[in-house]
């Protein structure tokens, strides 16, 4: 099936935004897609906020966003708004790295006042980098996650039946996008 690149724009290792996406991984692994985590705070701040585009760190994000057929771009929203550690990145990829590529935004937070933090910040920016499609995404309330001590996580009833379906048309997506590709 398809390289999916999952992304976590957050700049906690406990962030609930990162482990929704390793969890939501398992669903794309299980749909047979090929899935590379990227956690945007493991890359050096010092290539990140320096703008450093040869750093090695920088160099191999690059890489692995222009090798993938779809991305997973989530973020805790603070201030009405995508984390800066995602922004620093975004800024340092190619003004078109989404061309081609099927993207499913996803965002974490306190409050539904964030809601539309997807469709007002986070979506133009994808959508001036290329993004062939970015499907429906969905913002999750921190309260509807459930950390565990081992590390798997448990999502209220109602946002883990949203989350598949958002999931499951972002696979059904990259199906069709690749469809296309080998058509033409």
């Amino acid at each position: 099936m398809a390289t999916v690149l999952s992304v976590s724009g957050s700049p906690s290792p406990s962030s609930r935004t990162g482990r929704l996406l390793r969890h939501l991984d398992q669903r794309l692994t299980a749909q047979g897609h090929r899935v590379i985590p990227l956690d945007v705070r493991t890359i050096p701040a010092e290539a990140l906020l320096g703008a450093d585009f040869q750093h090695p760190a920088i160099v191999e994000a690059t890489e692995l966003f222009a090798s993938a057929d779809g991305v997973v771009i989530g973020t805790p929203v603070y201030k009405a708004s995508y984390s800066g550690v995602l922004k620093a990145l975004l800024d340092l990829l190619p003004q078109y790295a989404l061309t081609g590529k099927t993207v499913l935004p996803l965002a974490t937070g306190g409050s539904t006042a964030h809601v539309l933090a997807l469709d007002y910040a986070l979506r133009p920016v994808l959508t001036s980098m290329g993004a062939a499609h970015i499907v429906q995404g969905w913002f999750t309330l921190d309260k509807d996650i459930t950390t565990h001590d081992d590390g798997t996580v448990t999502v209220a009833p109602g946002s883990a039946e949203a989350l598949a379906g958002v999931v499951d048309q972002f696979s059904a997506a990259l199906g069709r996008t690749a469809y296309l590709a080998a058509a033409s």
